[in-house]
């Protein structure tokens, strides 16, 4: 009965019991490479190491086709995913980009938090940027944002809108795992989603919020949702 169970998941598809069946060495490797790459070009390397999926090649919106660094392929489902993730990358580095100049956040401790945070999501969008090129995609274009009422509402609203921002970038990485094909770029949005998440869960407490707003089981939250939420900070 076990071994029969263990046949029908092998057999299933799902990208996380792919992720897990993954070689030990070859995990191992990746992030052997990305701590001496940075994120970018790790991720770049990797993506164009491990391919993708065998749906059909992806595509910028267009006739698609394989990149001709690395020939990385990923369905158009995935590649959409990775440049929704691209667009909301943009949006919280922008975001803390505008905060740091602004001056508005007086506090040293928090300011440094916020410097950390900025860089790292700077890192996303270089890394996303290069994993939608190396799949042989246009990477999204960056947006234009509209943070000035946040701004102008000082300290406590920069840090609670920082807040909800990471709470609803946790919770849009994890609304797309389950759609995502390929297990490669599963690995990928994960790594991100993990570091979204400590970046709300540090800023939760900042707010005097908990540190799990959902209890021990975080909420997943649909692209529409979360485009939705973020509508308010892109000019038309």
């Amino acid at each position: 009965m076990l071994k029969s169970r263990t046949r029908e998941a092998e057999g299933s598809g799902n990208a996380l019991d792919e992720l897990a069946r993954e070689d030990a060495g070859s995990r191992a490797q990746f992030l052997k490479i990305a701590g001496g790459a940075g994120a970018a070009g790790a991720l770049a390397i990797f993506m164009a190491a491990c391919g993708g999926d065998d749906e059909e090649p992806s595509g910028g919106g267009a006739s698609g086709g394989s990149s001709g660094g690395g020939g990385a392929k990923a369905s158009k489902g995935d590649l959409a995913i990775v440049n929704y993730a691209l667009t909301l990358e943009y949006l919280e580095a922008d975001f803390y980009q505008q905060v740091l100049d602004s001056g508005e956040v007086k506090d040293k401790k928090v300011g440094e938090v916020a410097m950390e945070i900025s860089e790292n999501e700077q890192e996303h969008v270089e890394a996303l940027k290069a994993t939608v090129e190396q799949l042989g995609g246009t990477p999204a274009k960056k947006p234009q944002t509209n943070f000035e009422d946040v701004l102008a509402g000082g300290e406590k609203m920069i840090l609670e809108t920082a807040a909800a921002v990471e709470n609803l970038g946790a919770a849009a990485y994890l609304g797309q795992a389950g759609n995502i094909k390929s297990p490669e770029i599963l690995a990928a949005a994960l790594s991100i989603h993990t570091v979204e998440a400590r970046h709300a869960a540090v800023l939760n407490q900042v707010i005097g919020k908990s540190i799990v707003p959902d209890g021990p089981f975080a909420k997943p939250a649909t692209m529409d949702e979360v485009l939705k939420m973020v509508k308010p900070f892109i000019k038309a």
